[in-house]
C-alpha cells in the first residue's frame, strides 16, 4: 500500500491487494532449533507488538519463518476495531488448524486485541487455539508456551498499568532497513463511545523517554533513517520521574528524539485533535528532521455526532487545529484524517456537515469507512445501530469521492516543486524506479538513478495520480555523521 492509509475504494488495484495482506515474520536462522510464525493485522501497533513478541521467543529458543508449514508454533496478532478483521482471522485459524490436524505437534495461539473479548470462544467452545495472550501479557510467553508444550490451554489477558516493554530490543520484521516503528506509550483514556481499544489495551501509560532515546541512538547506529514513534494518542504522552523531579511531555520528547541525529527523520502516530499542542506545532516547525505531516482524526464534521462518540471536541475546536497547523507549519503541512460514516443517528444534514468539514479541510489522503458496532463499546451499549446498511454506504461513497478530488488537489499542488524523499526501496510497478515518501507522506516515485535506499534525495514533481507522485531526482543529499 506504499504505507499510505486511504479506504480500498480510493486506492488502485494493487493498492487494494497491499491492504489485504497481514505483516508476515521474516526468515531468520540464528541456530535456533524451533520456529516461529507470526502474521500480524491491524495497526502500526500491532506491527510493532510483533516485534516486540519475537525478541522474547528468540530469547526462549526460537528462530522465525516465513513459511508456516515449517512452524513450530504460529501466532496471529489480531485486530479487532472492525467486524471483517474477526472474521479473517476466524477464517485464518481454520487453515491453521488443517495444518495441524497433519502436524500434531503444533502450536497455534492468537495475540493481541482478540484476546481479551473472544478467549474463552477461541480455547473452550471452539478449541481453535492452544494459547490466547492479550497485549499487556507478552514476558509470560515462556511459561505459557510451556503449558503448551506439556499439551494444555494457556492463557494471561491481564490488562497492566504499568506495562511498556521500555527494556525489550525489538526485533524488525518486514524492515526495509530505513524505517523502524518506536512505541513511546500503550492503552488510552479517551473512551470514545465506537473504539473498542481502551478495553483491549488498557489505561494509558508513558515510557520512560532514556529507553525511547536509547532504541532511537541503535536504530541510527544501524543505519535506520526514519523513525515513527507511536501510541494511541502520542499527544497525551506524559511522563515523570518516580520523585517528579523530571517531567517530559510531547513536545519535549519529540525535540529530544530530532535532536539524535540531523539524518534521522522523525514522524508519529496517531494525534488527538484535543491534545494536540501549539508547542508541538512550533517543535515540528523548529525541526527540519522532524516531518510535516500529521493523522489528526475527526470522525464526524457535526459536533452533536461528536459528542455523542464521546470525541471531547467540536467540529469548530477541530477546523481551529487544522487553522493552527496551517498557519504555524505551513499550507503545505500534510493533513489526514480518519472519518465514520452513518453513526448512530445521524442525519442528512449531519451528514453533509461533515463533506463541508472535509471542503474546508482538504486533507492529503484519508481513512474512512461505515460505522460497525463493536460489541463491549459505549455505542454499542448506549445507542441502537440505526442508520440502514444501504445509507451508510451510500454516505461512505460520497465521503470517498470527495476526499479522491482533494487528495488530486492536495498532490497537483505539489507540480514543479522539489521534495526531499527518503529513499526506501524499488517501486513496486518497475525494478527502474524508486519509491519514498516527502516530508508530508506522499508517496514519491522516480528513476534510480545512481541514488540508493537509504539515501535522501531531492525530487522535481512532474506528474502525479490520486495516490502517488512522480518525479526526477535532481539532487543525492550528502548525509551528515553528527549524533548526539
Amino acid at each position: 500500500m506504499e504505507d499510505r492509509i486511504n479506504h480500498k475504494e480510493s486506492m488502485t488495484a494493487e493498492e487494494k491487494a497491499a491492504c489485504d495482506l497481514p505483516r508476515i515474520s521474516t526468515e531468520q536462522n540464528t541456530g535456533n532449533k524451533r520456529k516461529l510464525y507470526i502474521e500480524s493485522y491491524g495497526c502500526q501497533m500491532n506491527f510493532s507488538d510483533s516485534e516486540i513478541v519475537t525478541s522474547i521467543m528468540h530469547k526462549n529458543g526460537f528462530d522465525t519463518t516465513n513459511s508456516m508449514e515449517l512452524a513450530d508454533v504460529i501466532f496471529i496478532n489480531t485486530c479487532s476495531i472492525r467486524e471483517n478483521a474477526e472474521q479473517k482471522v476466524r477464517n485464518r485459524l481454520a487453515q491453521f488448524n488443517t495444518l495441524k490436524k497433519r502436524k500434531r505437534s503444533l502450536t497455534i495461539g492468537v495475540l493481541g486485541c482478540m484476546a481479551e473479548r473472544l478467549k474463552a470462544k477461541f480455547l473452550e467452545e471452539e478449541k481453535i487455539v492452544d494459547l490466547v495472550i492479550g497485549p499487556d501479557a507478552y514476558r509470560d510467553l515462556p511459561n505459557l508456551m510451556a503449558e503448551a508444550d506439556e499439551g494444555n490451554k494457556a492463557v494471561n489477558v491481564f490488562l497492566s498499568k504499568e506495562e511498556t516493554y521500555a527494556d525489550i530490543s525489538p526485533v524488525r520484521l518486514n524492515s526495509n532497513g530505513v524505517s523502524a516503528f518506536v512505541s513511546i506509550m500503550r492503552g488510552c483514556d479517551n473512551m470514545c463511545s465506537f473504539c473498542v481499544v481502551p478495553f483491549t489495551r488498557g489505561r494509558e501509560r508513558s515510557r520512560d523517554p532514556q529507553s525511547i532515546l536509547k532504541e532511537t541512538l541503535e536504530l541510527v547506529e544501524q543505519g535506520y533513517k526514519e523513525v515513527t514513534l507511536l501510541g494511541q494518542n502520542v499527544d497525551s504522552y506524559k511522563w515523570q520521574s518516580e520523585d517528579g523531579s523530571e517531567k517530559v511531555n510531547f513536545a519535549q520528547l519529540l525535540e529530544k528524539v530530532a535532536l539524535v541525529s540531523p539524518d534521522l527523520r522523525v514522524r508519529f502516530s496517531t494525534s488527538h485533535p484535543k491534545d494536540i499542542t501549539d508547542e508541538v506545532l512550533y517543535t515540528i516547525k523548529k525541526y527540519e528532521n522532524i516531518c510535516n505531516y500529521i493523522h489528526l482524526p475527526v470522525q464526524s464534521g457535526n459536533s452533536r455526532i461528536l459528542d455523542l462518540m464521546n470525541r471531547t471536541y467540536t467540529r469548530e475546536w477541530y477546523l481551529d487545529r487544522v487553522k493552527a497547523i496551517r498557519n504555524i507549519i505551513g499550507e503545505d503541512c500534510g493533513i489526514s484524517s480518519d472519518m465514520i460514516t452513518g453513526f448512530c443517528t445521524e442525519t442528512e444534514e449531519e451528514h453533509q456537515e461533515t463533506l463541508s468539514l472535509m471542503e474546508e479541510a482538504k486533507f492529503h489522503f484519508a481513512y474512512m469507512f461505515a460505522y460497525s458496532e463493536r460489541p463491549g463499546t459505549l455505542a454499542q451499549k448506549k445507542y441502537a445501530d440505526d442508520i440502514p446498511e444501504e445509507t451508510k454506504m451510500r454516505r461512505l461513497t460520497e465521503v470517498i469521492n470527495l476526499q479522491q478530488e482533494h487528495s488530486l488537489y492536495r498532490n497537483k499542488e505539489a507540480l514543479g516543486k522539489v521534495h526531499k524523499v527518503l529513499v526506501e526501496g524499488e517501486s513496486k510497478k518497475s525494478d527502474q524506479e524508486y519509491k519514498g515518501r516527502n516530508s508530508e507522506n506522499t508517496v514519491v516515485v522516480f528513476p534510480k538513478g545512481n541514488s540508493k535506499i537509504g539515501d535522501y534525495v531531492n525530487v522535481l514533481v512532474t506528474d502525479c495520480s490520486l495516490a502517488t507522485l512522480f518525479g526526477e531526482i535532481i539532487e543525492i543529499i550528502p548525509s551528515s555523521t553528527k549524533i548526539s
